[in-house]
């Protein structure tokens, strides 16, 4: 066989060979069965060498296939992600962040089976279909206002392809995200009245852009919050800066503020870039924090911002540096005065460090001589607004000017906790001379430690001149006789609590003061005229009416000013609600008293105070001295948190609570639901565990607001209606025992609970009651068992 297909291989090779000798031979061979085998047999290698040309040529289709779906996925995953439509779970092809895009109506979808809430869109460029910031909100449980708590920002961007191009709606990709936390209660509230040991994180409840001209090429956000804390509301929040090229969230600094200012973009150095300045003044002594932006070669973070600080100073220069230790005190006016100097001896250059920290001097000095020049209420104020401002001989006028003033500035400089101090030791550190700066220092510690140890530090001044020695000392001889009338016209701090409305005219004759013989006059923006609710005689609180006082009929305005306790401190606190649920807070001076029929009236004098717009919405102007009370804020809990640790307890409230309801018209007669069902509709209000009553056994107190009256009503009709009778939060209280103790809800007569306060003289509480036209103090009476 083998020799056979030796002898056939070269017949079959001369089949190439074009000859007709060979087409002969070929038919003659034809005929033999072994031909007849070689003919199956290249019929069959023709055909496999044909397959696997084939074979070969699909290989590569499909080589060629995986290569470009591979350039595909790395380049643009989303345009290979149709393979998982036929692709099994376990071979899903994983896109990372190139997730199919969604249209907006989605997102929102998303997010609301996730339980939360998505917030009003930002537009990122000119169209906000092509790009947006979105803030995620959650549901916060136990509260009356501001109940979304902003959890995340995510940054949109429309699709491009053509595939969602053509759809009718707008599909978005998520470009980036950002998880954000409000900042603890411990940074936002300074030491003083923050609560000890507290690390609570306050919720972010909304999301602005700074509008106008910011620092580019990025987008600025300002995320917010607010914080009550007694009478002072604080505000805070973070910064964050979108970075457009990275299309990158930053977080860039935390903030507060505890005069409620917003921080704004500002230009302070005067170069190309605004500068970020966030206000937290307090009083009269102000505060600002200015941050530049600064580059940092971090490819993510590319920027920071950064504090100009008086500490160290840019220049090795010791008049430089005189001017900041003194600036440092907060004698900014003649800091920026020295600078000034400074600049000119150097031609009016000054390092760029050196520059920032002047001007931020400057932006303090304009606010302390602007307060400075205003006409002040009170001497005492108009004195702190010119020794802030340092002006010391002007601040010694007022204080000669009338023994009233005397006594009215030896009551500051007593609660002066050592920031006058500071200064005066600031400014005698660098001039040692100045009589002025001698006096003041000499005042404060003869009102501080007594008039030996203030004559004892004035001898051991440098180079005092006798001149001088004799004036100061006539000076500590006045601060000698007012303490000591202050002493036998006072011997307790005022404590009043009123409401107050705005007056255009004044009849001298209707009111007592106590110089009888000068004319009132008007040294603020705006009269006030007080009605007292109740104050604090030194021994026991009284009530209006106060048909029991019974002044005598000589030295009539020495006994108000006695038993009111204002002869050493007249200034009163005015209390505004803003429409946003804001206080805002005034100072104001007592000027005059009255009364009549038993109704105690105060004449005070002070800057002018919002109108209240909705006397619905907000509270009455309330004015309390700052010794009156103060607040208790129980932390809340929900009926449903509050039913896992004391089932009883709400067991025996519910239907109490809506049997009230049915009884004020504020939900439908019938029959009270099962236990079960109003749990369900009522577990998420808020509560309030307290002991009011002194018998150590705390009263739950239940604050319901109108919308959730609005939702329940809803609830029960299965009718969406629309909340046009708005009301502010009303209040019942009921008693370890479920039962009602104080209601807002009775139709028989209108009042509001305003707030839960501690009195300085007893350590029980109070109700403090807005009335039709007045507040009331209340506290419970054991023996009548009920509030009065």
């Amino acid at each position: 066989m083998a020799n056979r297909w030796r002898k056939l291989m070269p017949k079959a090779a001369k089949r190439n060979q074009p000859h007709v000798g060979a087409t002969k031979h070929l038919a003659k061979k034809t005929d033999k069965k072994p031909k007849t085998r070689n003919g199956l047999f290249s019929t069959l290698a023709m055909s496999t060498t044909g397959c696997a040309y084939a074979i070969l040529l699909g290989s590569a289709s499909l080589a060629m296939a995986f290569a470009w779906i591979s350039i595909l996925y790395i380049f643009n995953p989303v345009q290979v992600s149709w393979l998982n439509k036929v692709l099994p779970e376990w071979a899903q092809i994983p896109l990372g962040n190139y997730e199919r895009p969604h249209t907006l109506k989605d997102i929102k979808l998303s997010l609301s089976k996730q339980k939360q809430i998505a917030g009003e869109i930002l537009a990122l460029d000119r169209d906000a279909e092509i790009s947006f910031l979105l803030p995620v909100f959650r549901q916060r449980a136990n509260c009356q206002s501001d109940c979304q708590e902003l959890v995340e920002l995510r940054v949109y961007q429309r699709s491009q392809e053509s595939e969602f191009q053509s759809q009718s709606e707008n599909y978005y990709y998520l470009a980036t995200q950002l998880s954000v936390t409000g900042p603890e209660e411990s940074f936002v509230v300074d030491a003083t009245s923050a609560p000890q040991d507290t690390n609570v994180t306050l919720p972010l409840t909304e999301v602005k852009r700074f509008e106008g001209t910011t620092p580019s090429p990025g987008i600025w956000f300002s995320l917010r919050g607010k914080r009550q804390q007694g009478t002072s509301a604080f505000a805070y929040g973070n910064i964050i800066y979108y970075n457009r090229e990275r299309t990158n969230l930053q977080s860039m600094l935390s903030w507060t503020s505890p005069n409620g200012q917003q921080p704004k973009w500002q230009e302070v150095t005067g170069d190309s870039e605004k500068e970020l300045v966030i206000d937290q003044t307090v009083g009269l002594e102000p505060q600002l924090q200015v941050y530049q932006v600064k580059p940092v070669k971090l490819f993510l973070k590319p920027i920071q911002l950064e504090a100009i600080a008086l500490n160290p100073p840019a220049l090795k220069d010791s008049a430089y540096q005189n001017a900041l230790s003194i600036a440092r005190s907060g004698l900014w006016t003649p800091a920026f005065e020295w600078l000034k100097f400074v600049q000119k001896q150097r031609k009016g250059v000054l390092p760029e460090a050196a520059q920032a920290q002047m001007d931020l001097i400057r932006l303090h000095s304009q606010l302390t001589k602007a307060q400075a020049q205003k006409n002040w209420a009170s001497p005492s104020q108009q004195v702190l607004a010119d020794l802030t401002d340092g002006r010391w001989g002007k601040a010694l006028q007022v204080f000669e000017a009338s023994p009233h003033n005397a006594q009215e500035i030896v009551t500051l400089l007593k609660a002066d906790e050592g920031r006058l101090w500071n200064r005066t030791v600031a400014a005698l550190r660098v001039n040692p001379n100045r009589s002025e700066v001698q006096a003041w220092g000499a005042l404060i510690l003869a009102v501080k430690r007594g008039g030996e140890y203030a004559n004892s530090w004035l001898n051991a001044q440098p180079q005092t001149k006798k001149d001088t020695l004799t004036y100061i000392q006539g000076l500590l001889a006045r601060v000698n006789s007012e303490g000591k009338k202050s002493q036998i016209l006072s011997t307790h701090p005022s404590q009043i609590i009123g409401s107050v409305q705005p007056i255009t005219q004044v009849n001298n004759a209707e009111w007592l003061q106590l110089n009888s013989t000068a004319e009132i006059k008007l040294t603020a923006d705006q009269w006030y005229q007080i009605e007292v609710s109740a104050f604090h005689d030194g021994k026991r609180w009284l009530n209006s009416p106060f048909e029991n006082l019974k002044p005598p009929k000589t030295s009539l305005a020495k006994f108000f000013w006695q038993t009111l306790g204002i002869s050493s401190d007249p200034k009163i606190q005015i209390v505004v609600w803003l429409p946003n649920g804001e206080q805002q807070i005034t100072i104001a001076t007592i000027k005059a008293v009255q009364l009549r029929s038993g109704i105690l009236r105060l004449l005070a004098a002070g800057v002018k105070i919002p109108e209240n717009q909705n006397n619905r919405l907000q509270p009455r102007p309330l004015a309390l001295t700052s010794a009156a009370l103060e607040w208790v804020q129980p932390s809340p809990i929900t009926l449903e948190a509050l039913y896992q640790k004391d089932p009883q307890k709400v067991k025996a409230i519910l239907p109490t609570v809506w049997r009230s309801l049915q009884q004020s018209g504020n939900l439908p007669t019938g029959a009270i639901p099962s236990f079960e069902q109003m749990e369900e509709k009522l577990g998420y209000w808020p509560v309030q565990l307290i002991d009011l009553t002194n018998n150590a056994k705390p009263e739950t107190v239940l604050t319901i607001s109108a919308a959730a009256i609005l939702s329940l009503n809803q609830a029960e009709s299965g009718i969406q209606e629309e909340n046009n009778q708005q009301y502010r939060p009303r209040t019942l209280i009921l008693s370890d025992t479920g039962k009602v103790i104080y209601t807002d809800f009775a139709e028989s007569y209108r009042q509001i609970l305003t707030a839960i306060a501690k009195l300085s003289d007893t350590h029980s509480l109070a109700l403090l009651v807005e009335n039709a036209d007045n507040y009331s103090l209340r506290r419970w009476s054991e023996k009548n068992q009920h509030f009065e």
